[in-house]
């Protein structure tokens, strides 16, 4: 009894499959199936590759110019009789929890909302005030690819994001108006404030809402502007984990006292991840579909040639050939597309994911630009991130496919009877 796989059913697979048409070998159908499988498995990883690497671009952008927990208080009655949500305590508050484990900054922050104005030019805009050494520790504000200025000059005047920048005509060294409606308290109502700032720093975060409306302010000088004499809006805390961002919620309500409420960057983008979530599995299933479709494929190239076949089938099993021997050495031929086409399929989609700054460039330039739009995706370019899992996910899908379709028509040769098979030879 001979051994599963023994290399005589090798040989007599690999010369029917390298066969001319003509002489029974393979058919425009195994072809078919085999480019089938390479397409299907190329677009199966370059899918999933994008999908990880825009996930992941999006959440570096998330984690690097904002806040992964904000630390707000609840609205309460001051003893003036005014409500206020503004944090009074604010350095005494933001050094207690600096000492929590874990969390590696937590800044006073004052927000507001007001209109920027450059000659003739006007755009709504978010302010941040922080302090300089605060400011430096956001990694996509101090540590952006493009900035134009000096970042040490903070306190001299203020930081913009590109897109404001653009917006307004502004370059370094211009001096925008800031203008908010709440400005001057006077007997007859509140004036609008309007101040004036040196443009000392312009910085590009990778997110277009943020370089859009994002305007930095020295700390002291947006308490001067907002009105918040002494107090701040919220707390900024970044930690060292942010994937795990609720382990840090008990340890921040326990400090930050009975008031306190928080908001995570997960609360932010939390429907929005999920969203990527679900698409990722709808498209992995879409695209598995594809593959099944091309395996599919298999089943009828070797219908067609366990068909022109027959005669061989039955000198090899009136010869001595197991049904099993049959059905290794079909099979070995129908593993043979599938891995051939999963190995090239392989191939194409790491290309794709490595290559895929000038594939896009290339495809960008043939349609006439404006392709990736960073308005509507957030980001600026389509990134792509190879991921081990997502390529073995691939290949396991492919071969298990092709494996277990390649089984029926291994079958049916098997079992072929030699004396059907040669009565008419």
């Amino acid at each position: 009894m001979t051994a599963p796989f023994a290399p005589f059913e090798w040989m007599i697979a690999w010369r029917y499959l390298r066969a001319r048409k003509a002489e029974g070998g393979v058919s425009t159908m195994t072809w078919i199936s085999l480019i089938g499988i390479t397409l299907a498995v190329f677009a199966l990883i370059a899918t999933l590759s994008v999908r990880a690497g825009f996930r992941a671009e999006f959440v570096d952008t998330i984690l690097g110019a904002n806040a992964h927990v904000t630390v707000y208080s609840s609205v309460y009655v001051t003893e003036t009789g005014q409500t206020t949500r503004a944090i009074e305590n604010y350095d005494a508050l933001a050094d207690e929890i600096q000492q929590i484990e874990g969390v590696t900054r937590a800044a006073p922050l004052v927000k507001g909302q007001v209109m920027a104005n450059l000659r003739a030019n006007n755009t709504g805009v978010e302010v941040f005030g922080l302090t300089l050494e605060n400011l430096k520790t956001i990694p996509r504000v101090a540590g952006a690819d493009d900035r134009w200025g000096d970042i040490e000059r903070f306190d001299e005047g203020v930081a913009i994001g590109s897109g404001v920048a653009r917006e307004l005509g502004a370059t370094v060294g211009d001096r925008i108006k800031l203008i908010s409606p709440n400005g001057v308290k006077t007997a007859f109502g509140t004036s609008p404030r309007i101040n004036a700032y040196e443009v000392v720093y312009i910085f590009t975060a990778g997110r277009y809402d943020i370089d859009r409306t994002r305007i930095y302010m020295p700390f002291a000088e947006a308490q001067s502007y907002f009105n918040r004499e002494g107090r701040a809006d919220e707390i900024e805390v970044m930690v060292t984990d942010p994937e795990a961002v609720d382990s840090y919620a008990t340890a921040l309500l326990q400090t930050a006292g009975e008031r306190a409420l928080l908001w995570t960057w997960r609360d932010s983008a939390g429907s929005f991840l999920r969203a990527l979530d679900v698409e990722d599995n709808v498209m992995f299933v879409i695209l598995s579909v594809l593959v099944l479709i091309a395996a599919m494929n298999i089943i009828s190239g070797l219908i067609m040639l366990v068909k022109n076949k027959g005669r061989d089938i039955g000198i090899l099993r009136t010869i001595g050939l197991s049904e099993g021997s049959i059905l290794r050495v079909f099979f070995i031929c129908g593993a043979s597309v599938g891995l051939i086409g999963t190995v090239c399929g392989v191939i194409l989609g790491c290309l794709f994911a490595i290559y895929i700054d000038p594939i896009f460039s290339a495809v960008n330039y043939l349609s006439g630009g404006g392709v990736w739009d960073p308005s509507i995706r957030g980001i600026y370019n389509l990134p792509a991130k190879l991921q081990v899992s997502d390529v073995l996910s691939a290949v396991g899908l492919s071969l298990g496919l092709s494996f277990v379709v390649t089984i029926f028509p291994a079958r049916r040769a098997a079992r072929l009877n030699p004396v059907e098979a040669l009565r008419y030879e």
